[in-house]
């Protein structure tokens, strides 16, 4: 037996392991023959002894021609979609070839999945004819984010007389990436576009002077008014003046993944909203052309495509999203206590926008968060108020969080940031609008709102 589409004989256990398969009937054949046969003994009865001969050997016969079947059978499994958001279903669908020149007899396929996704599949297969194929499918989903491994594949033997039963597994396994829900975003321009990172970049010249012209070579379809005759004649081939190189846009996605800051657990909970926010919020700047980077509380900065710690947006956006979503799907909560390891990575440069997703914070984690907006051009905090989110029955709150939301809010504005407050069913959509419409310029920032 085999998977993915090669070919094989199955995996054998020895003949002890195929006595372990014997089914309830087998084993009641087989005691029923060993009681005959000593009662046999003890009566003197010779016609006894031959039925019970006969009881005891229909199962043992049954286990070694089990256990000698040589079935060729390939199997395949094919996942699709192998990524799919939360709450989302996949197919998979199973394929079983008969490879041998003999037909099987009744097959049991099952194929092992994590319990999360749902039940475990099982199938009936009748006589598979030689050279023939079955096809059958079965769908999983999860309301978690995570990587599921799917398999091994296992294929249950049986007599025609169900004496005994064997199991046979595949060898290879697939994985189902279940990543956070993305919400479409609506376009609205952020603080700090305007000065040279969103849509309105303005564009570095690689020329500076005539004399300081870095050439190319002439490709099909170049402006022949490009050329750049002193480099022709100098290089001996047509070369052609650089075009304008715009300033990548760039944004950093700060995610608090701190177990401290996140109260509860679950699908709804506060912190699953969180990374589904920030997944919505990267795959948005990505199709924007934004080079995005997502980076933790714990200063780790996921690599990127680039090579530079960032997700490059654009043509590629899409292959991009994809990388960065399969980031998150895996992302779990921190033993950090703070945001410094984070801030330690932001101030080493200018980060363009920062978007940050902050859940409970006391005075000292947001100073924190307040030094880190100088630098970024622009800065826009969504603050999970963690005491709305556990807030139970009459108005109880089970949440240990150290300052109310209010004052985090009043924290981190007067920092210069744009911080908005996420309440339970909040649409991200919709804060991101509000978050468009309250930062206006970069002077009107500067000094906050209220």
């Amino acid at each position: 037996m085999s998977d993915g589409g090669g070919e094989g004989a199955p995996e054998r256990n020895g003949l002890r392991a195929a006595l372990g398969g014997l089914t309830t009937r087998g084993r009641s054949f087989l005691a029923a023959g060993m009681a005959a046969a000593v009662c046999s003994y003890l009566l003197g009865q010779a016609d006894l002894l031959r039925v019970g001969l006969l009881l005891a050997a229909l199962p043992l016969v049954c286990v070694l021609v089990l256990h000698r079947t040589r079935y060729r059978v390939a199997g395949r499994r094919t996942l699709t979609p192998a990524r799919v958001p939360a709450a989302a279903e996949s197919r998979v669908r199973l394929r079983m070839e008969n490879i041998s020149r003999l037909p099987t007899g009744v097959l049991m396929l099952q194929d092992r999945v994590p319990y999360v996704l749902g039940p475990r599949p099982r199938f009936i297969l009748d006589r598979v004819e030689a050279g023939g194929r079955r096809e059958v499918s079965y769908r999983v989903r999860s309301d978690l984010r995570g990587r599921y491994p799917l398999g091994p594949l296992q294929l249950r033997l049986s007599d025609p007389f169900g004496m005994c039963e064997l199991t046979r597994s595949f060898s290879s396994s697939d994985t189902l990436t279940v990543v956070p829900r993305v919400e479409q975003l609506p376009a609205v321009r952020q603080v700090g576009e305007a000065a040279g990172y969103g849509d309105g970049r303005q564009r570095s010249p690689a020329l500076a002077g005539e004399d300081d012209v870095i050439p190319r070579g002439y490709r099909h379809g170049d402006d022949l008014r490009r050329i750049h005759w002193r480099s022709t004649a100098r290089y001996g081939e047509l070369m052609v003046r650089r075009e304008e190189q715009p300033q990548k846009a760039r944004c950093t996605v700060l995610l608090d993944t701190r177990e401290t800051a996140h109260p509860g657990s679950g699908p709804d909970s506060p912190f699953e909203w969180a990374v589904a926010g920030a997944a919505s919020t990267a795959v948005h700047l990505l199709e924007r052309g934004y080079s995005v980077r997502l980076l933790t509380d714990t200063g780790s900065s996921v690599p990127g495509a680039d090579g530079a710690g960032s997700f490059a947006g654009g043509t590629d956006s899409a292959d991009a999203a994809g990388l960065l979503l399969d980031t998150l799907a895996v992302v779990e909560h921190s033993e950090e206590e703070g945001l410094s390891a984070a801030y330690d990575v932001l101030r080493g440069g200018n980060e363009g926008l920062l978007v940050a997703f902050f859940g409970d914070l006391d005075e000292e984690q947001a100073a924190v968060a307040g030094r880190m907006r100088q630098r970024s051009g622009a800065a826009v905090a969504f603050v999970l108020d963690g005491d709305a989110w556990t807030r139970g029955p009459g108005g109880i709150s089970f949440s240990d969080g150290q300052i109310p939301v209010a004052e985090r809010l009043r924290l981190l504005r007067k920092a210069g940031w744009t911080a908005l407050p996420v309440l339970p069913g909040d649409p991200l959509a919709a804060l991101w609008r509000a978050a468009g419409d309250r930062t206006g310029t970069p002077e009107t920032m500067a000094g906050g709102w209220s």
